[in-house]
């Protein structure tokens, strides 16, 4: 009707768990932050004043570096079964190659950003795929942007799946406070990567991002790349390609404001046409084999770009290994 393609009426009801549990996740990515901000600054003209000033008040005299000081993990929160429902809309899979040792600490390096990251929070931030049992003793923190750690309540709710920010006081943190069995989650392309973000590309921002290099060196942490194989299907992108003038606004906004702004549509909750909801398209997310790194403080620019060459030499591998098994056969990895 009118190109609209409706859901039919007798979906079963764990399907629709499934997409509620998306959606819930959708609206928290895109409006529960800024929300709170409003709701924040809403109370301060009520009678309620004295709560948003409170609070505000423990969390810049008390608790502001904590984000960047191992976050606030609440592991009943990862276990929620909303989680468990969310990986099984896609499906995501959380896909091991290789053991980790839990004596090590560890730098995962996440490829690609995709929109969301749907993949990344699943996998790491919950327990939706069993990442405590298919990895024991690791402890995982994906790093997310700084700027959400600005909005009032949402900053707590994030950090209580273990996300921190993506800082490099947190990663050192992370990897140097908390003993051993840590894995530092960085989404290296960023948000610049999510504007490459659509379906049948594999374009990896990478070339110039060589902080998470230096921080696996100076702390002697094992490198670890991650390819999440359909990341990048489950939105479609308005097309932005380099130097059209989309795309300039899109970069200049991003770099003013730090948050990326694809512009992108899925489906729907009652129709499958369009909205806010990711498609329901497999993600298989693999993580592969440990690269030992060797412990040096102060790298050289030589030294750093080596590691980065062979970082990308095995992500290459990783790849090529599996991108038959998942319907990306004809496809290369493009560095950028």
């Amino acid at each position: 009707m009118f190109g609209i393609e409706f859901a039919p009426l007798n979906i079963p009801m764990k399907r629709r768990l499934q997409t509620a549990a998306v959606l819930q996740w959708c609206l928290c990515f895109l409006l529960l932050g800024h929300s709170c901000c409003i709701l924040a600054v809403v109370l301060l003209f009520t009678r309620w004043w004295w709560f948003s000033v409170l609070y505000i008040s423990w969390w810049i005299f008390y608790d502001l570096d904590t984000p960047h000081r191992g976050g606030r993990r609440w592991q009943f929160v990862r276990n929620w079964t909303v989680w468990r429902y969310m990986a099984e809309y896609f499906p995501i899979e959380l896909v091991k190659s290789a053991d980790l040792d839990p004596e090590k600490n560890y730098v995962f390096g996440f490829h690609p950003h995709g929109v969301m990251s749907a993949g990344a929070f699943v996998n790491f931030s919950t327990e939706g795929t069993n990442f405590s049992q298919k990895f024991p003793g690791i402890r995982p923190h994906l790093l997310i942007l700084t700027g959400i750690f600005w909005m009032p309540w949402h900053r707590d709710y994030v950090m209580t799946s273990g996300c921190c920010a993506v800082s490099r006081e947190s990663v050192e943190w992370i990897l140097t406070r908390q003993g051993t069995g840590n894995a530092a989650i960085i989404v290296v392309g960023g948000a610049k990567e999510a504007l490459d973000a659509m379906p049948g590309k594999c374009t990896l921002t990478i070339k110039r991002r060589k902080g998470f290099i230096r921080m696996a060196m100076k702390h002697g942490a094992d490198l670890v790349p991650v390819y999440s194989f359909g990341e990048n299907e489950v939105y479609t992108q308005l097309n932005n390609p380099p130097g059209s003038f989309l795309r300039k606004f899109q970069t200049k906004l991003q770099k003013f404001t730090g948050f990326a702004t694809p512009l992108f549509h899925g489906r729907g909750v009652f129709q499958y046409t369009f909205g806010i909801v990711p498609y329901r398209k497999p993600i298989h997310t693999i993580v592969g084999t440990p690269i030992p790194v060797e412990k040096n403080e102060n790298p050289t620019e030589e030294e750093v770009e080596a590691l980065q060459k062979k970082y990308m030499h095995e992500l290459t591998v990783l790849f090529d290994k599996y991108k038959d098994l998942y319907d990306m056969g004809n496809h290369e990895l493009d560095f950028q």
